[in-house]
């Protein structure tokens, strides 16, 4: 068994533990989804419209295209999970890292962000925050042929706030702030003023979102451990078969003092109808 296969293993066990008749699980306390009152939802700020090539979303397995059962499963039963982390803890931000590239961090973050825009209670934001290989545009099909801006416009001080939010046509609940330009002050950028501002207006956006950071993996920079401070969590994403065991070390390391969310195992190769090929403790 690798070491990626036992970390979800004992965290599973950890969580799906059963409680004793009639009491809940110690520090999981019963959860009730309150929506968002109604004077909030008729007063949400619309931004620029955008359309999603539906085509360019089916080769990129991005929902709501995927047909998959076992990942419409895998999905639904992640963002249930990471719901009830963040409901507990009143908490409404987590990035998406990975311990090296190729993981599958940003379709991570994508599915994630749509997901939970298909809930009826939540509302919610995708940033693009990989300054160094920014993905999130191109798994929507979405470019900047025509001026669009993007995260680095705004962190440079070209653009708006309202000019970088997209609202995708059919799905209101889910606003993108993309990125097309890559930096070489990444870091910099991410702990500079305007970072504080852009994430300050998302913090006071009604109804309040629950925002998704898009970030580069955790040891191919130092862009996480800057931005740390502005998240509430983290959530890992490693790869069967490509994440090596001293690379899961090393990312378990930097990560450790933060609010590690969970793991999400991808390209797991196993055919169990039981098992999930994601998990969120």
């Amino acid at each position: 068994m690798s070491i990626i296969e036992e970390a979800v293993r004992k965290t599973a066990e950890r969580y799906q533990r059963p409680a004793p008749m009639g009491q809940q699980p110690s520090g999981r306390p019963r959860l009730r989804r309150v929506p968002p009152p109604a004077t909030e939802t008729a007063n949400v700020r619309r931004f620029q419209p955008v359309t999603l090539d539906r085509a360019v979303l089916d080769d990129n397995s991005i929902l709501p295209q995927i047909t998959d059962p076992g990942a419409l499963r895998g999905y639904k039963i992640l963002r249930t999970r990471l719901l009830r982390r963040l409901e507990a803890n009143q908490w409404h931000s987590f990035a998406v890292t990975g311990a090296t590239p190729g993981e599958g961090k940003t379709l991570t973050s994508i599915n994630l962000a749509m997901a939970f825009a298909q809930d009826p209670n939540t509302w919610v934001v995708l940033v693009d925050l990989d300054l160094h290989r920014p993905k999130v545009a191109s798994y929507l099909g979405l470019n900047n042929s025509l001026g669009e801006r993007g995260l680095t416009d705004f962190l440079l001080g070209d653009a708006t706030f309202e000019q970088i939010m997209y609202s995708p046509a059919g799905m209101d609940r889910l606003a993108i702030i993309p990125n097309f330009q890559t930096v070489a002050n990444a870091s910099e950028l991410l702990a500079s003023p305007r970072m504080d501002e852009l994430v300050q207006t998302l913090e006071a956006e009604t109804p309040r979102r629950v925002v998704i950071f898009d970030m580069p993996p955790v040891l191919a920079s130092d862009d996480v451990l800057a931005f740390s401070p502005q998240v509430d969590g983290m959530l890992l994403v490693v790869a069967e078969g490509l994440t090596s065991r001293d690379s899961l070390k090393s990312a378990k390391s930097l990560l450790q003092e933060m609010n590690l969310l969970g793991v999400v195992l991808n390209r797991s190769e196993a055919q169990d109808d039981g098992a999930y090929y994601s998990y969120a403790r």
